[in-house]
């Protein structure tokens, strides 16, 4: 099961790289454009679900591949979120939605959101 998790960190790590958020003008944006706080903690959770992959501790394993996909949530939120709040100036509701959902979710974040449900279900069941 150990490699199985590896597997599965490493879609979370080279998903971070991968284009998450499309941009109109300026383009894609991987985890570090989009936030920089947001890809710090998401490799930290990484690192530390490392840590527990190769201690073939499955708590830590579990508990950060939980936070992983809680934390890919919450940047998908905030994205969106944030697009509908920067157009908020327009005099008219519906400029405004319609400039926000110009900006587009990519093919990167079913990468990372695989990376992180292989991680949390290929774990050893202690008996």
């Amino acid at each position: 099961m150990k490699n199985i998790q590896l597997v599965g960190l490493i879609l979370v790590i080279v998903g971070s790289f991968l284009p998450l958020v499309h941009v109109p003008v300026i383009g894609n944006w991987n985890y570090w454009k989009v936030d920089h706080y947001l890809a710090i903690a998401c490799w930290v959770f990484s690192a530390i679900a490392l840590f527990g992959i190769m201690n073939d501790n499955s708590k830590i394993v579990k508990t950060f591949s939980i936070l992983l996909l809680l934390l890919f949530l919450f940047t998908i939120f905030a994205t969106k979120y944030q697009a509908f709040s920067y157009f908020s100036f327009l005099p008219f509701k519906s400029w405004t939605e319609t400039l926000a959902a110009t900006v587009k979710l990519k093919w990167g974040w079913a990468v990372e959101f695989l990376g992180a449900i292989i991680m949390l279900f290929a774990t050893k069941k202690k008996i």
